[in-house]
C-alpha cells in the first residue's frame, strides 16, 4: 500500500496577497485540491495525508463546500518547520503502507508517469527523488563576491513527490532537527542511504510567484 504526505503551509508573502498560495484558483480550481487530486488518480486506494497549519483548516473546509470537494484524504496540523509539519503527517500515515511519498501542495502539475517512477523506483531503491536538466548556465558565487561558471551537466533540479520506504523513512524523521534538512531527502541521507534520481516532468512547477500562477494558467 502507498502513502503520500502533501505539505501545503504557504503564507503566500511572495505572491504579495493575503490568501496562502495553496488556495489560490488555476482556471477556477484551487491549486491545492488539484494537487490532491494527482495521486488520487494514479493510485485510487492510495492514502493521502494533507498536512495544514491550524490556522488554515476553516477556510481550507469552506473552500472544500464551495468547490464540491469530497475527496476523501486525512487532515495533520502543520509544525513551526516543514521537517515538523512531515514529522507530524507521517503520525498519520497507516502502519500496513510500504512507501510513503512527500509532496508540494503548490505543485499540482505533477505528471501521473513521475509519481508511477517514483513509487517504483522507492520499491527497488528505497528512496527515489524526480529530478529534471539544468537548461541554462549556472555560475557559483564566491566568498570574495566574484563568480564563476561550473559545469550544469553536474546539476539537476529537484521535484517532488520524493519517495521512500516507509520505515525508512519514519526513522529518517525519528532523527533531531537540523538546519541542513532542506528536503526530504537530506534527512534521509542524514541516515547514510543513498538516494535515487528518476526523470521528473518539466510541468511539474512550484507555484510561488505571480509569475508562477501566469505559467499555471497556461498549463
Amino acid at each position: 500500500m502507498n502513502a503520500v504526505v502533501i505539505v501545503a503551509g504557504g503564507k503566500g508573502l511572495r505572491m504579495g496577497g493575503e490568501v496562502p498560495k495553496q488556495f489560490l484558483c488555476v482556471a477556477g480550481r484551487p491549486i491545492l485540491m488539484r494537487t490532491l487530486e494527482r495521486f488520487r488518480a494514479y493510485d485510487a486506494q492510495m492514502q493521502v495525508v494533507l498536512v495544514l497549519p491550524r490556522d488554515q483548516q476553516t477556510y481550507w473546509h469552506e473552500l472544500c463546500r464551495q468547490h464540491h470537494f469530497s475527496m476523501d484524504y486525512t487532515l495533520a496540523d502543520g509544525g513551526p518547520t516543514r521537517f515538523h509539519s512531515v514529522a507530524n503527517g507521517l503520525q498519520k500515515v497507516g502502519d500496513a503502507v510500504e512507501r510513503i511519498g512527500v509532496h508540494d501542495g503548490v505543485r499540482p502539475f505533477v505528471s501521473i508517469d513521475t509519481i508511477a517512477r517514483c513509487y517504483d523506483e522507492a520499491a527497488q531503491s528505497g528512496a527515489a527523488v524526480p529530478v529534471t536538466d539544468v537548461v541554462e548556465t549556472v555560475r557559483q558565487m564566491d566568498d570574495d563576491r566574484r563568480s564563476h561558471t561550473v559545469p550544469r551537466s553536474q546539476y539537476r533540479l529537484v521535484q517532488t513527490p520524493q519517495v521512500f520506504d516507509a520505515q525508512l523513512l519514519r526513522r529518517a524523521y525519528a532523527q533531531a532537527f537540523s538546519d541542513a534538512f532542506t528536503d526530504d531527502a537530506s534527512v534521509v541521507e542524514a541516515l547514510g542511504h543513498n538516494i535515487t534520481l528518476v526523470a521528473g516532468n518539466r510541468e511539474n512547477i512550484k507555484i510561488t510567484t505571480p509569475f508562477d500562477l501566469k505559467v499555471a494558467e497556461c498549463l
